[in-house]
């Protein structure tokens, strides 16, 4: 984080020498919490004083060109180098000022390095064929990075626009647009919300639309688009489980001015794919694979193609022949019970090529998958 080289963040200077850790936590000037991709972890770092965090806090803010004090007690910005910044100050943070930093990492990890070959080839299948997609699952299972990555896969003849709260997607893909929302400034005016972003992105000729993270209105208007001929969209959701989606798309809809059976009918159109990911230990992984399909009285049910456990699923030969009708080759963990199950990490994989320094330096610290 080149915000360390300034000497803006003080004590926690340190931790950004550690290319494993992805979030640094600090709840108070005596407890500072870090992510290497295998949970939390408390470290031994401590700050002078309530005086000292509030004025890193602050410091870091100024860096984002925002404003921290006791009338504008909490921000959230970015750093020029990509890093997210949170702080709350008190009365509001009531054990002292809390500070979140989301670090920006360069690297980029490829489907593969993220997912055994045979999840891969079925990932691939779905992007190649345009469906349209959303990863789900709970915070920290890697979602941002897998969709970074199946970004990655998707025709460099393609148009890639990127809408996003707050830019964290870099995939490695030669014709991205990338648009960032704005907040509003201390008198409240200026703000571009993601549903402004949506409907620009729709005349700016994509051939994919992709939303970083869909947690509002913006869904009623990326859902227009995936009804009207802009295929292969995509965006993350948090959901604990692909059963989950369907709840979660109405409550964003509602928000959005459009109602329970339009939003069902608009989505059951579309007929996304829930690509669902999950922790496990100190793994990340992909545990189901779902269609977002209508089911009685019209409301969208997710039917599962394939599941971790116990591979090939029901609606394996619905996607099959979405596939198939697309001239994509069908998968062969669509049709493959005996498919070896990796155990690969999702940002930080345990796979080929990986060491033990690797792995000693994930477990050290005493502490994503590029997730929100």
């Amino acid at each position: 984080m080149s915000a360390a080289s300034s000497g803006l963040i003080g004590p926690l200077e340190s931790l950004q020498q550690d290319d494993l850790i992805t979030d640094i936590l600090v709840n108070g000037p005596d407890e500072v919490w870090v992510d290497r991709g295998a949970g939390l972890f408390r470290t031994g770092l401590r700050f002078g004083g309530h005086a000292e965090l509030r004025a890193v806090a602050q410091r870091l803010a100024a860096a984002c060109g925002r404003r921290l004090d006791d009338a504008s007690p909490y921000v959230d910005a970015r750093l020029p180098d990509g890093t997210r910044v949170h702080a709350v100050l008190p009365p509001i943070a009531r054990r002292g000022p809390y500070l979140s930093l989301r670090l920006f990492r360069r690297q980029v990890w490829a489907l593969r390095e993220l997912v055994p070959a045979d999840e891969a080839a079925l990932l691939c299948a779905v992007v190649a064929a345009r469906l349209a997609f959303v990863v789900t699952g709970s915070t920290g299972s890697g979602k941002t990075t897998v969709l970074n990555a199946l970004l990655g896969e998707v025709s460099p003849a393609e148009r890639v626009v990127i809408v996003e709260d707050s830019a964290e997607l870099r995939p490695a893909h030669r014709h991205v647009v990338a648009l960032e929302a704005r907040t509003p400034n201390v008198e409240g005016a200026g703000a571009v919300t993601l549903r402004d972003l949506v409907r620009q992105a729709l005349r700016m000729r994509p051939d994919r639309i992709v939303v970083g993270e869909c947690r509002g209105p913006e869904v009623v208007d990326l859902l227009a688009a995936l009804n009207t001929g802009h295929e292969g969209g995509a965006g993350t959701l948090h959901a604990n489980a692909p059963a989950d989606v369907p709840a979660r798309f109405e409550a964003l809809a509602l928000a959005g001015g459009l109602d329970r059976a339009a939003l069902h009918a608009q989505l059951g159109a579309a007929a996304p794919v829930v690509v669902h990911l999950r922790r496990q230990g100190q793994l990340r992984v992909l545990d189901e694979v779902c269609l977002l399909v209508p089911g009685a009285g019209g409301l969208v049910t997710a039917c599962r193609v394939w599941g971790r456990a116990e591979g090939p699923a029901p609606g394996a030969g619905r996607l099959a022949g979405l596939l198939t009708n697309r001239g994509v080759a069908v998968p062969g963990l669509l049709v493959d019970r005996g498919a070896e199950v990796g155990q690969h990490r999702l940002h930080g994989i345990k796979g080929p090529g990986r060491t033990q320094e690797f792995d000693r330096r994930a477990g050290d610290l005493g502490h994503r998958a590029g997730d929100r």
